[in-house]
């Protein structure tokens, strides 16, 4: 599986300090190479009510949550954002 950043989610991304940034890099590319594994558990979960089917949340840390969706003719997971768990849902552009 390929992992690939949306242009919201580099944004968000650089967001982060530092050492915050390399965790979330080790744990978006730790949930591509696991995927399967990881989709039956509370880390990652299917998101309901949204305009694309394959669409999911990753948590991160204890605050930090990543939304990503995986486009099957690619097998690749498309980070759309990364952001604290209170203003992660928010639709800013």
């Amino acid at each position: 599986m390929k992992l690939k950043y949306s242009d919201r989610a580099v944004k968000d991304l650089k967001s982060f300090p530092p050492p915050d940034r390399v965790l979330i890099a080790k744990k978006l590319e730790y949930l591509c190479e696991n995927f399967e594994l990881l989709k039956d558990s509370k880390k990652v979960t299917r998101l309901k009510g949204t305009q694309y089917d394959n669409q999911y949340r990753f948590v991160i840390a204890k605050k930090i949550r990543a939304l990503f969706r995986i486009i099957d003719d690619e097998i690749m997971l498309l980070v759309l954002r990364i952001g604290q768990r209170k203003s992660i849902y928010e639709d800013k552009q």
